[in-house]
């Protein structure tokens, strides 16, 4: 007898309630707009609303066709099917049953509509899905998809039901100004030619955050949220735009483009390293102006890089150097890359006094050049976009990494304008450039990077 589908709920009296501002965006996505956007900070509720209003509209018109997707199918399958469908559909339609049609790439809701959820990075799913009509399609996580991909996703917009209006709904944790989504929404103006809507009335946006969603989080998470670094706490607890810095070499959307699962990762790893930027430490509890940078990042067969963690810490030589040797065992790594300009073999002195007995590969390098200078070839591994096609994109970060991401946010081309040490950051272009940069020489001068051991 097969399993019970996750999506079957016993019938039950509904126990939820949508908060005070989740019940006038509930309104909103029942105005007369065809597109309507979320902005808002993590946990805020955007995505719960807008499944709510799927399933609604999926059992008021029975055989109606729906899609909920997301740029990578991984991360739709984790977040959506197998996350907040079944959670709005226990919490808010207790009585209805659900079906899996996992092979084929639907729920089903009684009365004969479906409801699929894909990815935009799977050329062949992204055909099957693509090859039929719908009366709703959600774009979640907007921040990762390209305009491209949202105008061809517009053109299956066209199952006409008798009684449902076409809705096209999007939401994202805000990013930069020059996002299309800004442009479009907020600015009234097409992203590509800069010219005003020709129907602005048919965009609608609002922002949420997660205070708009306190009744229904863990104190703690409000907490967490709202400690953030700037830039971070502005995109996922304010839940506003910001405004990017001139000569930027990494902004949010890239970012964002560049973010993945621990599932896309391949199996087969070709290199994997340990980076560490000790620079500024001073050794002593009460001392250090600036904390120890040590990723973690890896190149896979794919010839993608992978950064696969943030280590950094603010702890004395023998803790750090620990540290430094349980990420080389923990994820079976090749070497460890080390910065040497502040303390010379010292560096390697107090890996390997960490690492005991045995001896583990140390590679000194030493930065001839400016931090900005030595990061731009990484930047530009991180992709650009052309005519909203992402070009060149070879990095992923295997999750968020919130306080290296700020750090890489305030790296211009004049220099770095933060207000600390870059040390997560510095360690991450260390990584990237032992990984990438370095084995394909024809992409940036050596020359920058002297002392290699």
């Amino acid at each position: 007898m097969a399993p019970p589908s996750l999506f079957r709920s016993a019938p039950q009296t509904p126990n939820f309630r949508l908060t005070e501002r989740q019940q006038a965006l509930n309104e909103l996505l029942a105005g007369p707009q065809l597109h309507t956007l979320l902005v808002g900070g993590a946990r805020s509720g955007k995505t719960f609303l807008f499944t709510r209003a799927i399933l609604t509209r999926a059992l008021r018109a029975p055989g109606s066709r729906h899609a909920m997707l997301r740029l990578r199918g991984n991360a739709a399958r984790s977040s959506l099917w197998l996350d907040t469908l079944p959670k709005v559909g226990k919490l808010c339609f207790p009585e209805v049953k659900l079906e899996e049609r996992r092979l084929d790439g639907y729920v089903s809701v009684p009365g004969g509509s479906e409801i699929w959820v894909g990815g935009l990075d799977d050329k062949e799913r992204v055909e099957k899905i693509l090859g039929m009509e719908y009366a709703t399609i959600y774009f979640c996580e907007c921040s990762q998809i390209p305009y491209s991909s949202i105008l061809i996703g517009r053109t299956r917009l066209a199952q006409k039901i008798p009684g449902l209006a076409l809705r096209a709904y999007y939401d994202l944790n805000p990013v930069g100004t020059a996002h299309w989504t800004h442009r479009e929404f907020v600015e009234g103006r097409d992203p590509q030619s800069r010219r005003p809507l020709a129907e602005p009335n048919e965009f609608a946006y609002a922002y949420i955050n997660p205070r708009d969603n306190a009744e229904n989080l863990p104190p703690e998470t409000l907490k967490m949220l709202a400690a953030l670094p700037e830039r971070q706490r502005k995109r996922f607890w304010d839940g506003v735009y910001q405004a990017e810095i001139d000569g930027a070499l990494w902004t949010l959307e890239v970012i964002e483009h560049a973010r993945c699962s621990a599932e896309d990762v391949p199996a087969d790893l070709a290199r994997v390293v340990v980076a560490v930027d000790p620079s500024g430490t001073a050794g002593t509890e009460d001392s250090r102006s600036d904390q120890v940078g040590i990723v973690v990042a890896a190149r896979g067969i794919d010839g993608n890089a992978y950064v696969l963690a943030d280590l950094t810490c603010d702890l004395p030589p023998e803790a750090w150097g620990r540290r430094v040797v349980e990420a080389y065992d923990r994820h079976h790594a090749d070497t460890i890359v080390a910065e040497q300009n502040f303390g010379g073999d010292m560096v390697r002195a107090v890996i390997q006094a960490a690492a005991g007995t045995r001896t583990v590969p140390v590679k000194l390098v030493s930065a001839s050049r400016g931090k900005a200078v030595r990061a731009e070839p990484v930047s530009a591994l991180y992709g650009h976009q052309d005519h909203g096609v992402w070009q060149g994109d070879r990095i992923r970060h295997v999750g968020e990494f919130a306080e290296l991401e700020d750090q890489m946010l305030s790296f211009s081309t004049a220099g770095y304008l933060g207000t600390r040490s870059p040390d997560r950051a510095d360690a991450l272009v260390w990584a990237i450039t032992e990984l990438m940069v370095l084995p394909s020489r024809g992409l940036w001068s050596r020359e920058m990077f002297a002392g290699e051991a």
